[in-house]
């Protein structure tokens, strides 16, 4: 079936259509900016150019970064505050007249790992998948159930939240090194481990594709694997979950 999948991030909405047997995306990936500024309406309307853009009519499945219950979000940390208490499915359905399905972003990126990417997943018993953008975004899986909105990038490492010291966008902003930024990611890292002991890491988003330049700087007993795939997980998983829910 093909489902069309959205990614609403902290810094664009980014859409396309997605083979949910195959996990394949079956069109252009098509991006809009976005930041703190911008209100629940807009980014909805962006939504909308995407559907029109791709010439789609059928269930949409949308990714946020926060708690979602129900379609409505309950947490906004990296978008605009106006998101708290919006019922994001509801607004997508009266934009576009089709049937949408939303779910939190790191949730919908995991469930496709899980469903598409690393057969090391599938023998774990407890898989901690991490996304790692503007910030850190976590799906939780027991022996293959995904415990919903568990959003571990905000535990406090000190004084601050693992996703303000390690995220990819503090990567950037403070231009940090690999092994700099690798030695802070490190301390979440431990944290995890001591508090879930899990059996595998996956790390997802953008920075997953550069693995190779910075896995050997953690130091945690815990293996870790990048996400096989990368910052398209959200797409995916959104279309699934959607297909899923909504069929």
């Amino acid at each position: 079936m093909i489902v069309l999948g959205i990614d609403i991030g902290g810094s664009a909405t980014k859409g396309a259509l997605v083979d949910t047997e195959t996990g394949q995306l079956v069109s252009e990936r098509i991006r809009h900016k976005s930041d703190k500024s911008k209100k629940p309406k807009e980014i909805v309307k962006d939504i909308h150019k995407i559907v029109k853009e791709l010439n789609y009519n059928g269930i949409i499945g949308a990714g946020f970064p926060g708690i979602v219950k129900n379609g409505v979000i309950g947490t906004s940390a990296n978008l605009h505050k106006d998101w708290i208490g919006a019922n994001l499915a509801k607004m997508i359905e009266d934009e576009t007249g089709n049937k949408a399905f939303i779910l939190n972003d790191a949730d919908a990126a995991g469930l496709a790992e899980f469903r598409f990417g690393s057969e090391e997943a599938h023998k774990a018993n407890v898989v901690l998948f991490l996304t790692l953008g503007t910030g850190i975004g976590s799906a939780l899986f027991v022996e293959g159930k995904m415990l919903q909105n568990t959003e571990l990038g905000h535990l406090l490492l000190g004084k601050y939240e693992v996703e303000e010291h390690a995220s990819a966008a503090v990567k950037t902003r403070e231009k940090l090194t690999w092994k700099q930024w690798a030695e802070r990611f490190n301390e979440g890292l431990k944290m995890y481990e001591y508090l879930f002991s899990p059996d595998l890491f996956i790390l997802g988003g953008g920075i997953s594709s550069h693995f190779d330049e910075y896995s050997n700087y953690f130091t945690i007993k815990t293996k870790i694997i990048p996400a096989k795939l990368q910052n398209l997980a959200g797409i995916v998983g959104a279309a699934v979950a959607a297909q899923e829910k909504l069929q």
